[in-house]
C-alpha cells in the first residue's frame, strides 16, 4: 500500500463542492479496494472539524423552523426528497470523519467506512437526480444541522459514535423510510420509490456496520454492549427515542432482543 488514508479522508470532508466531494469518495474508494491506501502509522492527530466541507446552500435553520412537507404538491415532494439528500450529503461527511478521526482501530473499520462513505455519495447522486427531474436543485430548500451536531457531540469517542450515529440516528432511518415509501407510491414517482429503495437495502448494511463496530469496541472495554447503549440513549437522546420501530430492519442491522425492548420501555417513557 501507499498514500495516508487520513489525509485523502480530510480532503473529502472538507471539500465543499457536492460533485467534487463525491467524485473525490468515489477514488478514495477506488484506492482502498486496490490496496493503493492505508492509514499511515505516523500521520498527525485529527483536527478538530467543527464544520465539514459543504456549498452556501442549503442554508441551515432549526428543525423547528422548516415547513411541514405536503406531498399533495410538486414542491412537497421535492422538499421531501431534498431533505432525504441533505441527510445523505451529510451521511459522506460522517463516515469520512469515522475514518479520519478514530485512529488505531483494525484496517476492516477504515475499509467499512470508506465504503459507506462511497454509497452515500451514490445515494445523494440518485436523490439529486430525483430533484432536477422534479425540476429542483440541491440547496432549493432549507435544511438542518442535526446529524452533523451529533457527530461533534461523539468526536471524542468511537464507541460513542458507532452507538448514537448509525445505530440510532441512521437507524431512524429504517423506521421511517416504509412510510415515506408508501405515500411516494402513491404520487406515481417510482424514479424516487426506487432511489429509497436501494437506499434502504444500503441503510440496512450500514447501520450493522455500527453495531459490529460498537460490539467490538465493547468487548475490547470489557463491558457489556447492551447496558451501555442503554446508557448512552439515556445521556444523550432523552426523550428522543420514538416508535415505530421496523424490527425486521433493524434486527438484520445487529440489533438484540433485549435492546428492542429497551427502546420500546424508552419510547413508551416519552409518550
Amino acid at each position: 500500500m501507499n498514500g495516508d488514508l487520513f489525509a485523502r479522508a480530510l480532503r473529502c470532508l472538507r471539500c465543499e463542492d457536492p460533485q467534487e466531494k463525491c467524485r473525490l469518495t468515489e477514488a478514495v474508494f477506488d484506492d482502498v479496494r486496490h490496496d493503493r491506501l492505508s492509514p499511515a502509522a505516523d500521520a498527525p492527530a485529527p483536527l478538530p472539524v467543527a464544520h465539514p466541507g459543504r456549498p452556501e446552500r442549503p442554508r441551515l435553520v432549526l428543525p423547528r423552523a422548516l415547513p411541514k412537507r405536503k406531498l399533495g404538491t410538486l414542491e412537497g415532494r421535492a422538499t421531501l426528497v431534498h431533505a432525504l439528500a441533505h441527510i445523505e450529503f451529510n451521511a459522506i461527511n460522517l463516515a469520512w470523519d469515522a475514518v479520519y478521526r478514530f485512529r488505531g482501530l483494525p484496517l476492516d473499520f477504515y475499509r467499512d467506512w470508506v465504503r459507506v462513505a462511497r454509497e452515500e455519495a451514490l445515494h445523494f447522486g440518485l436523490l439529486c437526480d430525483c430533484l432536477r427531474r422534479l425540476g429542483y436543485a440541491y440547496g432549493d430548500f432549507d435544511a438542518h444541522n442535526g446529524l452533523w451536531e451529533m457527530a461533534c457531540k461523539t468526536a471524542h469517542d468511537p464507541l460513542v459514535r458507532m452507538a448514537l450515529v448509525p445505530r440510532v440516528l441512521e437507524a431512524r432511518g429504517l423506521d421511517v423510510t416504509p412510510g415515506i415509501l408508501e405515500k411516494l407510491r402513491k404520487t406515481g414517482d417510482a424514479a424516487a420509490v426506487a432511489a429509497l429503495e436501494t437506499i434502504l437495502r444500503d441503510e440496512i448494511g450500514h447501520v450493522e456496520i455500527g453495531s459490529r463496530w460498537f460490539r467490538y469496541l465493547c468487548r475490547q472495554r470489557g463491558v457489556d454492549a447492551d447496558a451501555v447503549f442503554v446508557e448512552l440513549l439515556q445521556a444523550y437522546m432523552a426523550g428522543q427515542v420514538r416508535r415505530p420501530f421496523h424490527y425486521a430492519a433493524r434486527l438484520q442491522a445487529g440489533f438484540n432482543d433485549e435492546e428492542m425492548r429497551q427502546l420500546e420501555v424508552l419510547a413508551a417513557c416519552k409518550s
